[in-house]
């Protein structure tokens, strides 16, 4: 039997495999993985829930996750809902709102995951900090989405800054694998990930 751990690990690689694909495309898309997301639907719709890990789940999470608002997925991987709008999101100052929606889901021990169309980028956030990015156009990024899973599972958030305009910037971030930046740390966890990321 698997643990959550491994089940989170799989789900998380797989958004970002396919947040990898729409990034490159120029496209933007917020996937929000939790069990504690409130949102509204934006539109009225029949929704049939699938798995992240179904077979051709990923075809139809790319054409889903391009319609304005955020995909809701449980933390088995069940698609419950596209096109919802997150609530009680907070503005934060010079960030759009699918930026502002991202932090607000990430809260209550989610993780958001954000397509940004502009820079090219995939931004991570949990607990309501961003804690990484991707740049989609790194040579090989595909081929490392299982490690980057791996290190969204041993960072977690306990030792990330606050988020704030300073904490988004790229130059304060430290480059563990090419085209990957975590943000914030402590020397204890950089370290730690550093070791883990060369096995």
């Amino acid at each position: 039997m698997k643990s959550k751990e491994d089940i989170a690990k799989k789900i998380e690689k797989e958004i970002l495999e396919v947040s990898i694909e729409i990034t490159k495309k120029g496209e933007g898309a917020l996937f929000v993985i939790g069990n504690n997301i409130r949102y509204t639907r934006l539109l009225k719709q029949k929704f049939r829930t699938f798995n992240v890990l179904d077979k051709g789940a990923r075809k139809v999470l790319v054409g889903i996750a391009t319609i304005d608002g955020a995909v809701i997925i449980d933390k088995k991987g069940n698609v419950k809902d596209y096109g919802a709008m997150i609530k009680n999101v907070k503005a934060f100052k010079g960030y759009g709102t699918r930026h502002s929606a991202a932090i607000s889901a990430s809260k209550d021990d989610n993780t958001s995951i954000l397509c940004s169309e502009e820079e090219k980028k995939v931004k991570i956030f949990k607990n309501g900090r961003y804690i990484m990015q991707v740049d989609a156009l790194e040579k090989g990024i595909e081929d490392k989405t299982s490690g980057i899973a791996t290190m969204l599972e041993t960072i977690g958030a306990g030792f990330i800054g606050t988020i704030g305009v300073v904490t988004l910037a790229p130059t304060l971030g430290i480059a563990l694998v090419p085209g990957v930046i975590i943000f914030g740390g402590s020397y204890y966890a950089i370290k730690r990930l550093l070791s883990f990321s060369k096995k």
